[in-house]
């Protein structure tokens, strides 16, 4: 009787909790689960006459036509440099703004500041797009038109020139992602016993001594969770970022050229659907292998630290 007793008050105090969280899991099952189902396509080729589940089976043809491309060494590169670049400085300036962040007290200037850092997030890849045409166009951008004329320095065809559109794709990336990202540190930060930095205060720690030797260390658990989220992550690419941002100029695939946009402008030209499954694959594959990886390096340094 107390073992049912028991039971029944665990079921009583976890239904509302499964109940809350049923449409996060429905729509995660729909969009990431039953799709999966799909993956054989990678190693079909679609013939629409013959149908999908009897179109021939051609093997891993789809995955040597991707990567015998003259571009498979470039997207591979860019896909990895940049997503490097966007963990490591998106992680800094994700800390740098929640750290900022916990420092406002007043709580009506915290709430305009917080959604101050969310909006970005919010507007759609495509406005940011036209928003970065009005700073980089070449006759009526305002850089061009407001700075480097006055200044008299010559001006910059913005939309021909592919190096210098790493650092402008990072810095858009952190634009748009630091503020979001930065919630979850802010939320942890919030968390921890301000009894301690109290002590630390009387002890005689300054600000930065606070920083480094509380907040940053309490924050390890949280930073290697995000890091190793993103390692799974790192052979996949914002779309709209890379092909959207550059306006599709193809004088900047040089270094605007990435798996996902490849895929892409294969799917449009090429009709090939085999071939972006693959590529879809792969992605997956090598990503879920990382993330071991990279888990497997935590758990050796820091078992604590591991996510599993």
């Amino acid at each position: 009787m107390r073992t049912l007793r028991k039971r029944k008050n665990r079921l009583g105090n976890t239904l509302p909790l499964m109940l809350l969280a049923a449409p996060g899991l429905i729509y995660m099952f729909i969009n990431n689960y039953i799709p999966m189902f799909g993956i054989f396509i990678a190693f079909k080729e679609i013939d629409y006459k013959k149908g999908i589940f009897k179109s021939d089976w051609v093997g891993f043809k789809n995955f040597r036509f991707l990567f015998r491309t003259n571009d498979a060494f470039i997207m591979t590169r860019n896909t990895l440099l940049y997503n490097l670049a966007f963990i490591v400085l998106g992680t800094c300036c994700s800390l740098f703004i929640a750290i900022l962040m916990s420092e406002v007290t007043d709580r009506f200037c915290s709430k305009i500041f917080q959604a101050g850092l969310i909006l970005p997030n919010l507007i759609s890849m495509v406005v940011v797009s036209y928003i970065v045409y009005a700073f980089l166009n070449a006759d009526t951008g305002f850089i061009n038109l407001s700075i480097l004329k006055p200044l008299g320095l010559e001006e910059i065809s913005w939309y021909s020139e592919p190096g210098r559109w790493p650092f402008i794709l990072t810095l858009v990336h952190l634009w748009k992602t630091s503020g979001y990202n930065s919630i979850i540190y802010i939320a942890f930060i919030a968390g921890i016993d301000k009894g301690i930095y109290e002590s630390a205060r009387i002890d005689g720690a300054g600000k930065m001594k606070q920083i480094f030797k509380i907040t940053l260390p309490l924050l390890k658990p949280v930073i290697i969770i995000m890091f190793l989220l993103a390692v799974g992550r790192i052979f996949n690419s914002d779309f709209g970022l890379f092909y959207q941002v550059p306006m599709n100029s193809g004088a900047l695939y040089s270094t605007t050229q990435t798996i996902d946009t490849y895929v892409y402008r294969a799917l449009m030209q090429l009709n090939d659907i085999g071939m972006s499954s693959a590529a879809g694959l792969y992605q997956s594959v090598v990503g879920f292998l990382l993330v071991l990886g990279a888990n497997a390096i935590v758990r050796k340094v820091d078992p604590e630290s591991a996510l599993f």
